[in-house]
């Protein structure tokens, strides 16, 4: 059943979260058809994108965004960006005196940039044959959609690993005026006046800041038809986790009821790390767990750390993937190819849930924090069935944690979202002949609903299950990296044959991904160690200047209190209540 246009903003706070959304929306503007003639996709590009008009006339689709980071964070990219520039206006300059000129020489930029800069001045348009479209680059030489297109047919394997710095060196789509806002208090880069700490980040929110956030996201809401809610990208181990506390809690007193789903970021690493700064990441993915949960309709951490301690577990791997994990382009590039499917089920275009739905779904009794799984990417042989996938998979699930969260392995699970993308191309059930045995049940089975069900119901055999299958693929777009093994193909499915060693590897340009989301009695023990993890040391003592700009002790102790008892709600004998009866035993603490 094909659904009105329900709108999405999307939020991102702090640079972490910008790197993964960088990822998502190129990820989206791959799949956005500007052709008008064209079929409709199986995702609705409008939930996301909004249409707009330069001074010109034309057209324009850009991200219905807003993303905050600090000072320095942009390097070559202009805040107020270049699609809308009505060029600039020198007649108002009446001074008449003697003026000195100061120039600076520009930031160098990566080959991907300076390409982007060629296709706009149409520098490079021989190499291929594409067609135009009604959406200008900056310069109105070519279009967004003719630069996309040269891009992509130019298959061009870019290798940035060295030379991004910041997320706007490997963004390849126009945003809009309003989107980047720029806090000045703070620097990205150097020591002095970096945003650290939790309580930093929650006194921002207030003069300046919130009077600028407010008219960005009265711009955006006032244009919606039919806004049906927010998702939020908020950096966790830095001073953002206590702005987007504050965000968030806003966003729930000024549009209740609309769903505010909100994904938790943390890298691998950070660079130039110590001791005390790890102890300051903890304490910030602890205190943002508790109140980015209490304000959102669910929140999730996306992570490929293997904890949020001082100590955590290696990285997730992932079986098909070669990614530096210390690398942020490459551990957002995999983080934003999960998203891109957990996102899914309120973006679609015909049988869409909408976003609070999505959340009733899984935050039910006061669970409010969900773990996310992902096989990124699911490995399919070309030419298989999906039976023929899955049946390969049948000792263990093929997903890998994404929330630093692992899976108790006992098939307990409260509520599940599991969503499979890009089967686009191959079959979905089996097609034996009559008389063949099926290898197993799953071959026997006659719609691809009742095949993915089934294999889940055999790891989760009484568990509430919802399922979203979408065949259309993550399209990959240079610069996307190329951290795929050498076994998959260019349309992201196995092959029977590696190419011979010292031969290039064919460029990936789409995989197909399987996520589930999770409510279930594992994230009990993890939010547990969270809590346990900060109770044992005494923050008076040890990290005396976390607390010297807030929280305050008192409210210190009521947020791990609460992450305490938000813990209990995954217990089994808990009946998910948030403020059980002190009959339990405290065996957490």
């Amino acid at each position: 059943m094909s659904n009105p246009c329900r709108e999405v903003i999307t939020l991102q706070l702090g640079h972490y979260s910008n790197f993964v959304g960088t990822h998502w929306w190129n990820l989206q503007d791959a799949s956005l058809s500007y052709d008008p003639e064209a079929p409709p996709g199986e995702v609705q590009s409008d939930v996301v994108f909004r249409e707009g008009q330069t001074h010109g006339g034309h057209v324009t689709h850009t991200p219905r965004l807003i993303a905050m980071d600090l000072k320095g964070s942009l390097r070559t990219l202009r805040q107020e960006g270049c699609l809308y520039d009505p060029g600039k206006d020198t007649s108002a300059v009446t001074w008449e005196g003697s003026i000195t000129m100061h120039q600076e020489s520009p930031l160098a930029k990566n080959p991907f940039l300076e390409d982007l800069d060629k296709l706009d001045r149409g520098e490079i348009l021989a190499e291929a044959d594409f067609y135009s479209s009604p959406q200008p680059h900056c310069s109105g030489a070519l279009s967004v959609d003719t630069v996309n297109s040269q891009l992509a047919r130019m298959q061009k394997a870019y290798r940035l690993e060295g030379s991004v710095k910041v997320w706007s060196d490997f963004l390849r789509i126009h945003l809009h005026p309003r989107t980047i806002s720029v806090i000045h208090q703070y620097n990205h880069d150097g020591e002095a006046h970096r945003l650290e700490a939790f309580g930093q980040g929650e006194a921002l929110l207030q003069g300046s800041v919130l009077e600028d956030l407010e008219d960005r996201l009265h711009f955006f809401v006032e244009e919606c038809d039919y806004l049906q809610g927010f998702q939020v990208l908020c950096d966790l181990a830095d001073g953002f986790s206590g702005l987007g506390s504050k965000v968030t809690e806003m966003l729930q007193d000024s549009y209740g009821g609309r769903g505010i789903l909100t994904w938790g970021l943390a890298p691998v690493s950070h660079p130039n790390s110590t001791p005390m700064k790890d102890l300051y990441h903890m304490l910030n993915c602890t205190l943002g767990t508790v109140h980015l949960a209490n304000h959102s309709s669910f929140f999730c951490p996306l992570t490929l750390r293997g904890g949020f301690g001082r100590r955590p577990s290696p990285p997730a791997a992932f079986p098909y993937l070669n990614y530096d994990p210390s690398l942020w382009f490459h551990s957002s590039a995999v983080l934003a190819l999960a998203l891109d499917a957990l996102t899914l089920p309120y973006r679609l275009r015909n049988n869409s849930v909408p976003m609070w739905q999505v959340a009733d779904t899984l935050a039910v009794s006061g669970r409010k924090v969900v773990a996310a799984y992902g096989a990124v990417p699911f490995p399919m042989m070309h030419g298989s069935s999906l039976p023929d996938a899955l049946g390969a998979c049948m000792d263990s699930l093929p997903w890998k944690p994404l929330s630093a969260c692992p899976e108790l392995g006992d098939g307990r699970c409260y509520g599940q979202w599991t969503t499979l993308k890009g089967f686009e191309g191959q079959r979905l059930i089996s097609s034996l002949a009559p008389g063949i045995k099926p290898p197993t049940p799953l071959h026997s089975l006659h719609s691809e609903e009742d095949v993915l069900a089934s294999y889940i119901r055999s790891f989760y055999p009484t568990s509430p299950l919802a399922l979203q299958l979408v065949s259309s693929p993550s399209k990959l777009t240079p610069p996307f990296p190329q951290i795929f093994s050498r076994s998959f193909g260019a349309q992201g499915f196995l092959q029977s044959q590696s190419p011979p060693p010292g031969s290039p590897a064919p460029l990936v340009g789409s995989v197909p991904v399987l996520t589930s989301l999770q409510s279930g009695p594992a994230l009990g023990p993890w939010l547990s160690e969270l809590q346990r993890g900060v109770r044992a040391f005494d923050i008076r003592r040890v990290a005396p200047s976390f607390l010297s700009q807030g929280p305050e002790m008192a409210d210190y102790e009521d947020a791990l209190e609460q992450l305490h008892l938000l813990a209990r709600c995954y217990r089994d004998d808990s009946s998910g209540m948030m403020h059980s009866s002190s009959e339990e035993d405290d065996d957490d603490d």
